[in-house]
């Protein structure tokens, strides 16, 4: 999927949006200031580290439709996605209130028509929106496999779960065996790709089956107790 866009289209996408991209680092760097939205506070860190790293998803993700963003943060990769995929329909999560109030008037300020601010536990949100997501992503979250039950509950049958890793991608994925099916999941897919002189993945998944009963489980239990170590609890 990747090299049927290419690198050259990828920057094409970025170059047609970056005004509007360049307005949400603005934005994000004086919301940084009262919610920590994300890590660093400069503008080309943001640029080169996160926009661009957003960005190169975009072959992964369909022209219309819809996608969630979990525990989404200061709207990264969603805000990104909303922008250069506007007929795209994006839900930002994330269960900090703080977060979320500045998410929002991010979106407003924007005007991103095609954003919905969430402020829920991934867990609770699953259980009242269902399987009806095309795509279901986070980055910086959590191991391979806890995030792949996260995700999960969110995405409809042959919809796509998209992780966002660095180095140890494989490593997590050896951790869970190739059990991905007793999440109703196919195997994963790492897709390489290098930022920078960095080696970074998405890991890809396809929703191949619902999920078994009893999932998504309790808050706080995915981490707990990983279902491929422990079963479900």
């Amino acid at each position: 999927m990747m090299e049927s866009i290419g690198v050259e289209k990828i920057k094409k996408i970025v170059s047609e949006n970056e005004g509007k991209l360049r307005r949400y680092v603005e934005l994000l760097i004086k919301a940084n200031e009262l919610a920590r939205l994300t890590g660093p506070s400069d503008e080309e860190t943001l640029w080169n580290a996160h926009i661009i790293d957003c960005a190169y998803a975009l072959p992964l993700l369909p022209e219309r439709g819809s996608a969630i963003d979990v525990g989404t943060g200061g709207g990264l990769p969603g805000i990104v996605w909303a922008v250069c995929r506007k007929e795209l329909k994006v839900t930002l999560l994330d269960s900090i209130s703080r977060k979320c109030a500045q998410l929002e008037r991010i979106a407003g300020l924007m005007a991103l028509g095609n954003v919905t601010v969430v402020c829920s536990r991934s867990e609770d949100y699953a259980k009242k929106s269902g399987a009806n997501y095309d795509v279901a992503a986070a980055r910086a979250l959590c191991s391979a496999g806890i995030l792949a039950e996260y995700l999960a509950p969110f995405v409809k049958r042959k919809g796509r779960l998209i992780a966002f890793k660095g180095p140890k991608a494989r490593e997590e994925l050896d951790a869970v065996g190739g059990k991905w099916g007793r999440l109703g999941l196919s195997q994963p897919e790492p897709v390489h790709y290098r930022l920078a002189d960095m080696d970074r993945y998405f890991v890809i998944w396809e929703k191949a089956s619902p999920m078994p009963k009893g999932y998504p489980r309790r808050p706080g239990m995915a981490e707990k107790f990983p279902w491929y170590l422990a079963g479900k609890k």
